[in-house]
């Protein structure tokens, strides 16, 4: 099983895990310039950007790990430029982060959500 294969289940536990908690997906995979959102959702009258990440063991680290400083800039950029594209400026948002843990092969997992990680106020991300 490719790392696409493992990237792309977890986006479909991560959407199922999320619309369980009551959350509306509206996008999956939206991309522009500034890059891709793996999960566009709302939560009450909050637009939550949902970055997925997913690893099979934790022989690297846990998923949240590989959130680099970079990572989260170009999140909080996509993030501003979806905004932007569907004339939401003036919502109110915030990033999350869904980690999977788990074996696609057997289709059980550890997953763990973890609400507003990205500040969006942040200045040392812009």
């Amino acid at each position: 099983m490719s790392r696409a294969d493992v990237g792309r289940w977890g986006e479909r536990r991560a959407r199922r895990f999320l619309e369980g908690a009551g959350l509306h997906i509206l996008e999956a995979n939206w991309r522009d310039a500034e890059g891709e959102i793996d999960l566009v959702a709302v939560d009450g009258e909050t637009v939550v950007f949902v970055e997925v990440k997913t690893r099979r063991n934790r022989l690297f680290g846990a998923p949240v790990d590989s959130l680099t400083r970079d990572k989260r800039r170009r999140l909080r950029r996509a993030a501003l430029a979806y905004l932007t594209a569907h004339d939401r400026l003036d919502s109110s948002w915030r990033i999350d982060v869904v980690s999977i843990e788990g074996d696609p092969r057997r289709d059980t997992c550890r997953i763990e959500h973890l609400p507003d990680v990205v500040d969006a106020d942040d200045e040392s991300l812009r």
